[in-house]
């Protein structure tokens, strides 16, 4: 359930605006790393205060200062003041349960999202929140812990490939949020893959620890839709926004981002529905599995039901020479043999007429 619900009493009673840390502490020490590049130039380095990344603000080259820590409230608290970024919004960086959403200043656009990774260890979806402050020449994010899915856009940004370094501060905005939903894909596909393991062990060998396992699922899908489905009102927001900080050239690649969201909220429903496909698989499978045990046991007490009749009439102990209807094969030497060859013919003649009715 920590997936679902992130434990808020901290912020109980406090004034609004108050930067309080709610979740867990991922990294012992916060980290802040810096980009700054335009056409022509670039510079990266990692820096160890706040202080040092207030120059960039009016630098004419693009910026991109990414924290990792949210536990150090005075650091988001120092570069908000800085950089003029409301204290409600401040609030909401620090707080990692917060819903993702959109947020337009005057001055800069606030997006704060999920971004997914798959836990090889524990063999499950987890979440991390992202936040993203971007105004006319700086992107600022803000993650929980070290580890990303922005690799690849470092790298395109130090090998000056693409129209990254000849693009402004919408530009990078966007291409850091498209590496966070085209992640997705990479988790949806890594789902759909143990989904589609799980029906067919279903089918084979249905028990009650993949029962659990069913559920494991459920609770991923609705994790992953609660992460995701807010994500097309972001995108949606982001492409009717009138703000100058989004130039003409951009809105294409927004329209994009929104035709790939939907299709990942699309995956998401596919694979709810086949998970609650899922329990109805499994209780055929039972039922099935119960009704061949059942029909086994049938044929088996069927076919011992006239051997018992016939057990029972030469079970009775009657004198011949007293009884009212005589039983001459008590007394026949070969009475007992007539009465297992009889047994076995009966039984015989029921299992291959079983076989020819393909009852079993």
């Amino acid at each position: 359930m920590s997936k679902f619900i992130k434990k808020a009493s901290k912020t109980i009673g406090q004034a609004p605006g108050s930067i309080i840390y709610v979740g867990e502490k991922k990294i012992e020490e916060p980290r802040i790393s810096i980009i700054d590049y335009d056409e022509k130039s670039f510079q990266e380095k990692e820096v160890k205060n706040v202080e040092e990344c207030f120059p960039f603000k009016e630098s004419p080259t693009i910026t991109w200062i990414n924290i990792d820590g949210l536990h150090d409230t005075d650091i988001i608290s120092k570069i908000g003041n800085y950089f003029g970024i409301h204290h409600l919004i401040l609030e909401d960086i620090a707080n990692t349960s917060q819903r993702p959403k959109f947020e337009e200043s005057g001055k800069y656009i606030f997006v704060v999202l999920n971004m997914l990774y798959f836990d090889e260890k524990d063999n499950e979806t987890k979440a991390e929140q992202v936040s993203f402050v971007f105004g006319t020449n700086f992107v600022i994010s803000f993650q929980e812990q070290e580890g990303d899915v922005f690799n690849p856009i470092r790298g395109r940004i130090r090998d000056n490939k693409g129209r990254i370094r000849k693009s402004g501060a919408d530009y990078l905005a966007y291409v850091l949020v498209d590496a966070v939903v085209d992640n997705y894909f990479i988790i949806l596909e890594k789902l759909g893959e143990k989904i589609a393991n799980m029906e067919d062990e279903l089918v084979a060998n249905p028990s009650t620890r993949k029962l659990q396992t069913i559920q494991d699922l459920k609770r991923d899908i609705i994790f992953l839709r609660k992460s995701v489905w807010p994500l097309r009102e972001i995108i949606s927001g982001l492409q009717r926004t009138e703000s100058d900080l989004f130039q003409d050239s951009t809105a294409a690649y927004l329209r994009d981002l929104y035709d790939h969201t939907i299709q990942v909220i699309d995956t998401i429903e596919s694979l709810r529905d086949m998970v609650s496909g899922m329990l109805d698989i499994y209780m055929s499978s039972i039922s099935n599995k119960m009704n061949e045990v059942m029909k086994v046991l049938t044929i088996i007490a069927t076919i011992f039901i006239p051997l018992t009749f016939i057990a029972g009439i030469y079970g009775m102990n009657f004198n011949p020479d007293v009884s009212f209807f005589n039983m001459p094969e008590l007394n026949w030497k070969f009475g007992y043999m007539f009465a297992w060859g009889v047994m076995f013919s009966v039984a015989s003649a029921m299992v291959i007429y079983f076989k020819k009715k393909r009852w079993f």
